[in-house]
């Protein structure tokens, strides 16, 4: 956005709480001092800093900061769009060029908090395990990332920015203060009951004055300052819509318009009402529909001037959620179903310019556009295009996931797609297109899962599931299958007894619906008999996987890697007796039949090479199971890091096979290190780290 001032005038572009930006004329004060580059910066651009009337809130809160360490919790609120984000930014920089580590988490909702939260625990010092195990919600979060801050070595402030949903603090006691820093929340919630042992500050609009001089700054051509002053009064001096209205106002080159004619866009009824209405009756109204009148005005112009792609990128986006969108997703050809390819690129730039959107780098390169502009976007697209919009979104989520997900390390890609399919599900009304977004969502969940992710798996199928029940039924087949996947993620966080009930009712409800041989049923038998074999009922675990595994090959063919991953469970189920004899003598060559039809780094090859070293192991044959799990463990470690699930298994039980050639000092060695990343990464009281635990103490006991 091109900017104009004079003398000691600065102009600032920036994104505030709803993306905003902001002008402010500091006169003959001179410019406040630049804070330093750093790492922990806000992902919203380039805010500005205090405008009329900021300057009293911002004496007190440098005041604070400035007067000691912390142990301080101030509140800006006001409505949205009013700037309490560019205050608090303003703060923020003022704190780190005093010599405090800045700290920015956006806490718009439970998930933002929780991942934000986190990030700064890890930026205190928390390790690798310690985060795993919170992120896996098997140890207490909040107090992991308040006890960091509690003994940061040095002093930091901490915003916790559009937190307009005070109920998410209470969950975890994550709203607290420490003696080594000061806390700021900006929100729209201004009840002090929300917020005990706060001091409150209260950010307001602009005064008419400075209203319009944002106007003339901006788009100094358009008009006279009492032009401005009514379209700003118009706008409800409302800083977020006096930027981009000043915005549109100085981008029009082929046809400028005056501000006068830019009023009566506003006079024309209908599309601009609200804003309207904003102006006349501003604390009436909701600042949400105010900013998107002024927002569908910048798309018309789009329109207006050849750039139809841009709205309809808009759009596309406003199908999703309003966090860090992937780039590369924007530049997949599935997009050329709504807009086309070649013309992404200046679609993308044409939003960015009206900071409609903003890139940000989570660690990748995203796009990332305000939750209030989306919304309102939305609310607006037309329905006749409502489908495709749907459509492309899924596909290009769907062609971002693998498409037969396969085990592997933590992939950060993947949660960040999980808000924007689940964002979809709840936009999109076409059935048909509904259930192809479930099947991407439940394709997600599988991927998530396989990394190792299995708490955001659980997360991804039980919320899809929730969305789309009520519309598609709870007897479709997708929605049972996303179930599944919810009850198989269950199981992989240790909650044995809600995976055995869930999956026990799909698995049935399978079966009655669809047939016991119909591939999903058996998907969800064999991720039963995982539980039941865990929770003490062999038996019942042993007959249900021999009927999946003779389902499978009934449906599947007896190569197919699903029916060879049944088969290879067996090998962890039986005895040396059913091992030697029986219908399972040949058992043992099931890792050559792997190799053979999969290939020898086939997942499914190396899972059947781990098991077949157990089997190895329980007939005694120590050496050469010891041999072969070391391989498969160096093999998973390799691909998968020391700290994946499977890795860990195979160390347990190398650690079991050392322990029965009688090298005791490796065995402890290698099975105190499986202890210690299952406590970090399962928590203590997982029932995988009680066994390996209870294991440790045989080997050191030595019975």
């Amino acid at each position: 956005m091109d900017g104009h001032a004079e003398d000691d005038g600065r102009v600032f572009q920036a994104s505030g709480d709803q993306h905003i930006h902001e002008h402010h004329h500091y006169g003959d004060g001179g410019a406040r001092p630049a804070g330093p580059d750093s790492v922990r910066r806000p992902a919203v651009g380039s805010v500005p800093v205090v405008l009329r009337d900021r300057a009293e809130v911002l004496e007190r809160l440098r005041s604070s900061v400035a007067g000691g360490p912390g142990g301080e919790l101030f509140v800006l609120h006001g409505m949205g769009g009013c700037g309490k984000t560019a205050v608090a930014h303003s703060l923020f920089e003022f704190a780190t060029a005093n010599g405090r580590v800045g700290l920015w988490v956006n806490a718009s909702d439970r998930a933002s908090l929780r991942s934000g939260m986190l990030a700064v625990a890890a930026d205190r010092g928390a390790d690798d395990g310690a985060l795993l195990a919170a992120r896996n919600g098997l140890r207490p979060a909040a107090d992991l990332v308040w006890d960091h801050l509690d003994r940061s070595a040095e002093s930091w402030m901490l915003v916790l920015d559009n937190a307009d949903d005070p109920e998410i603090f209470r969950d975890g006691s994550w709203l607290r203060t420490s003696p080594r820093g000061t806390v700021v929340i900006t929100t729209r919630r201004a009840a002090a009951r929300w917020w005990p042992g706060a001091e409150l500050q209260h950010i307001g609009v602009l005064p008419r004055e400075d209203a319009a001089q944002v106007l003339c700054d901006l788009a100094p051509h358009s008009g006279t300052v009492e032009q401005a002053a009514e379209i700003a009064d118009r706008l409800g001096r409302l800083p977020l819509a006096l930027t981009l209205a000043g915005g549109f106002l100085s981008h029009q080159v082929l046809d400028p318009w005056t501000m006068d004619a830019y009023g009566r866009r506003l006079d024309e009824g209908g599309r601009v009402d609200l804003i309207d209405r904003g102006a006349d009756a501003l604390s009436d109204e909701d600042p949400r529909h105010l900013v998107g009148r002024t927002w569908q005005l910048t798309l018309d112009a789009f329109e207006e001037h050849g750039l139809p792609e841009a709205v309809v990128l808009l759009r596309l986006l406003a199908r999703l959620a309003p966090e860090p969108l992937p780039l590369s997703l924007l530049n997949h050809p599935e997009i050329g179903r709504v807009v086309p390819q070649a013309r992404t690129e200046t679609a993308l730039r044409a939003l960015l310019d009206q900071s409609l959107t903003e890139l940000v780098d989570v660690g990748m390169r995203c796009v990332q556009s305000h939750a209030v502009l989306l919304d309102s976007v939305a609310a607006a697209t037309p329905s006749r295009g409502l489908d495709a919009l749907d459509s492309t979104a899924g596909r290009l989520i769907g062609a971002a996931v693998p498409p037969v997900p396969d085990a592997g390390p933590y992939d950060a890609r993947l949660r960040l797609f999980k808000p924007h399919v689940l964002a979809l599900l709840k936009r999109v009304t076409d059935h048909t297109t509904l259930a192809d977004v479930l099947a991407v969502a439940t394709r997600l969940a599988v991927a998530l899962h396989r990394t190792g992710d299995y708490l955001s798996a659980w997360e991804t199928a039980r919320a899809a599931a929730a969305l789309t029940e009520g519309a598609l039924g709870a007897d479709h087949r997708l929605v049972l299958a996303v179930r599944s996947r919810a009850g198989r993620a269950l199981f992989r966080l240790g909650r044995y007894a809600e995976a055995e009930s869930l999956l026990n009712q799909v698995h049935r409800a399978q079966e009655r619906l669809f047939g016991t041989g119909d591939p999903d049923a058996l998907d969800s038998a064999h991720g039963r008999q995982l539980v039941l074999g865990n929770v003490g009922r062999r038996a019942e675990a042993l007959t249900l996987l021999r009927e999946t595994i003779a389902g499978r090959r009934a449906a599947l063919g007896p190569s197919h890697p699903l029916t060879l991953r049944s088969r290879a469970s067996l090998l962890t189920m039986l005895s040396a007796a059913e091992l030697t004899g029986g219908e399972d003598a040949d058992l043992l060559s099931l890792p050559a039949q792997c190799v053979r039809d999969l290939g020898p780094e086939h997942t499914v090859t190396l899972g059947a090479r781990h098991n077949y070293a157990w089997a190895l192991y329980v007939l005694g044959r120590f050496e050469a199971a010891d041999e072969e799990i070391r391989l498969v463990a160096d093999v998973y470690e390799r691909r998968f890091g020391p700290d994946y699930p499977i890795a860990l298994s195979a160390q347990q039980l190398l650690a079991r096979t050392q322990f029965a050639r009688g090298r005791v000092g490796s065995a402890r060695e290698l099975l105190g290190d499986v202890v210690a990343r299952r406590e970090r990464g399962l928590g203590a009281q997982h029932p995988f780290t009680i066994a390996s635990r209870a294991l440790l103490n045989e080997f050191r006991t030595g019975t």
